[in-house]
């Protein structure tokens, strides 16, 4: 399925977090994507374990948990998380990829690969028949508000001509713009920030209905 949105969390008042799942589950949003950063493998700090246990108890929409922690294999079992939720982890956080994808498979999770724009296509080669997904990203992971790498269009492009079944999700200034553009290069999934969904010009409703015309 193409065209989905996560709306990405810490974008979120976490005064208003009701009012906003509320309006996402209205708006029948695909995913939730929720940013663990661990102040090593990043350096941010943001969503933790008890924000990702709440969230799951709160809501029926399946989360999207992206882990940007060091290794990852140690801490997924930190998280709740089930049935089509997806876990992803980045390829550069860990020496055991495969092992990675086992925990997040063994609790009947869709496994997501991650790419920092710099890491090249081929780490793929001998991982992919495991994968359920990769996740693109279009920035540098850490900090919300980056400009896109213009080099990760092709590369989302690139990997859609390489494997065309595997599920594509883009992380970074997905803008209703960007959005457009990065669909026309193959993505399905975009994580929706500050720029779209969260953007201050119009409401959540406002915001969703514009980005959902732009990936159409």
């Amino acid at each position: 399925m193409r065209g989905m949105i996560a709306p990405s969390m810490m974008c979120a008042d976490f005064l208003e977090l009701g009012k906003s799942i509320h309006a996402f589950e209205v708006l029948k949003m695909e995913y939730l994507h929720i940013d663990i950063m661990d102040g090593s493998f990043v350096p941010n700090y943001t969503l933790g374990t008890d924000y990702v246990r709440k969230l799951k108890g709160a809501t029926k929409i399946p989360l999207d948990i992206h882990l940007m922690v060091d290794r990852p294999e140690d801490k997924v079992d930190w998280f709740e998380f089930g049935e089509g939720d997806f876990v992803s982890f980045h390829y550069e956080a860990t020496h055991h990829v495969q092992r990675t994808i086992g925990c997040i498979k063994s609790r009947g999770a869709l496994a997501m690969l991650a790419l920092n724009p710099a890491t090249h296509l081929g780490v793929l080669e001998d991982v992919m028949v495991d994968l359920d997904a990769v996740l693109i990203m279009t920035v540098n992971p850490g900090f919300a508000g980056q400009s896109l790498v213009p080099q990760t269009v092709d590369k989302v492009r690139r990997l859609r001509q390489m494997y065309p079944e595997i599920t594509i999700e883009v992380d970074g200034n997905v803008s209703f713009e960007n959005a457009r553009i990065l669909r026309d290069a193959g993505a399905d999934i975009f994580v929706a920030g500050s720029s779209s969904v969260f953007a201050k010009t119009g409401s959540l409703e406002e915001n969703t209905r514009k980005l959902r015309e732009s990936i159409r």
